[in-house]
């Protein structure tokens, strides 16, 4: 059955129900516009690893009214310690170091609150008169679009068809829509030399309270600890350097059997996360890898956050650039919803000096994050502690505040006219 629509405002289909889809959802729904969210999952997932507001994305949080929400999950998070196998402390770096732009900043929060704080404000503003909300699918997803001059004729996993005049893909670092409308995975991913696995464990005793801890070892491995919003319990972070392996995707038997090797008698703490990997019921594994494209937008179809422009973990940008496009995205939308094209024109060229910024890697990428030798990881420590310093914080502080200099948009959430 293919259904079409009659309705003077935009129809208007989002893939994805995380950060930057509903983050897109909110600022239409509050202009009048009743966008269709499909979402794999059954349901919202909740946890997940902390993620930061810094820069333009705090802007967008405080413009879009998300701060009181936001202020109420934050975590409690003053830093990070890296240490050595017995736990004991080689260097603390302050969550104020560098101005709040380090590896922890002055906000954190975790994705699923942050997602909860965007659902908690799409509930606040159906109630409103005028708003038309969101309409979510849950357990649903694209099976095929095919794009035309007058809409996309949209065919779901569900087998129904129906037709939209803007299709945005927000589903992720393997977006099924940026393959059904820009090609293969392959022609925009690069793989960052490393899987990364997160879950949730007891807090062990010992753990400084309120810390990231991290843990270095020889192979390219590391481990970590971070606060979570419940303090009996930790979010634990494990890298692993190692070749890419395809068989490892949605296999998650072959991928805690990676994790567990990997940490096999390497001290610290890792006998203890690697137990508590297996009663985790929130495990999380992929690869670290970087989008880039050469273009993000069709005449009607989008990719926002990391299916379009993806700077894996490595960036520290990943929320940023998540929230910060979703404003851009819906503001250029909202201003000609009888123009998909300019739209999304417009969207691509005040977002990407933002998103070329934002993508950048540290110096050395994962092989400075993990090194494989003991040389390696003293080198590496030692370079935390000069970056550290009374002398070099300012220079550094100057460096990771880039993003700051974006000119960011103001778009007030016009009522589109019916």
């Amino acid at each position: 059955m293919t259904t079409r629509s009659t309705a003077t405002t935009p129809r208007v289909l989002i893939s994805g129900g995380g950060i930057a889809g509903n983050a897109v959802a909110l600022q239409l729904t509050r202009a009048g516009i009743r966008p269709t969210v499909v979402e794999r999952a059954p349901a919202p997932r909740p946890g997940g690893q902390a993620v930061d507001l810094r820069g333009p994305s705090r802007i967008v949080a405080e413009r879009m009214g998300l701060m009181p929400g936001i202020r109420r999950h934050q975590l409690d998070e003053r830093g990070m310690l890296h240490v050595d196998t017995t736990g004991r402390e080689i260097v603390r770096m302050p969550a104020d170091l560098f101005g709040g732009n380090g590896a922890v900043a002055e906000i954190e929060i975790t994705r699923g609150d942050l997602n909860q704080v965007l659902l908690d404000a799409l509930a606040d503003a159906h109630e409103n008169a005028g708003c038309p909300g969101v309409e979510y699918r849950y357990g649903e997803q694209i099976r095929e679009l095919n794009e035309y001059d007058a809409g996309i004729r949209v065919e779901f996993a569900s087998g129904n068809t129906e037709e939209f005049d803007f299709v945005i893909g927000a589903d992720g670092l393997h977006s099924t829509t940026r393959r059904l409308a820009f090609g293969p995975e392959e022609q925009f991913s690069t793989y960052l030399g490393a899987y990364m696995s997160y879950f949730t464990v007891p807090t062990p005793a010992g753990i400084e309270p309120h810390w990231m801890t991290m843990y270095s070892m020889p192979g390219g491995i590391v481990a970590g600890l971070r606060p979570d919003a419940d303090p009996v319990t930790s979010k634990a972070l494990v890298i692993v350097r190692c070749a890419a392996d395809p068989a490892l995707r949605r296999d998650s038997v072959a991928q805690r059997e990676l994790i567990r090797k990997s940490l096999a008698g390497g001290g610290w703490l890792t006998a203890t996360i690697s137990d508590a990997m297996d009663r985790a019921d929130d495990f999380y594994f992929d690869e670290l890898a970087r989008i880039t494209m050469p273009h993000w937008t069709t005449d009607r179809i989008a990719l926002v956050g990391d299916a379009g422009y993806c700077g894996s973990p490595l960036s520290g940008q990943g929320t940023a650039m998540a929230l910060v496009g979703a404003y851009v995205l819906a503001g250029e939308i909202i201003r000609t919803p009888d123009d998909p094209a300019a739209a999304l024109g417009r969207y691509t060229e005040t977002l990407r000096p933002f998103v070329e910024t934002a993508q950048q890697l540290p110096p050395g990428g994962v092989k400075s994050m993990a090194p494989r030798t003991r040389v390696g990881i003293r080198a590496a420590h030692a370079l935390v502690r000069v970056t550290s310093s009374r002398a070099v914080a300012p220079l550094m502080a100057r460096m990771l505040s880039e993003t700051e200099k974006y000119n960011l948009p103001d778009y007030p959430a016009t009522p589109v006219p019916n």
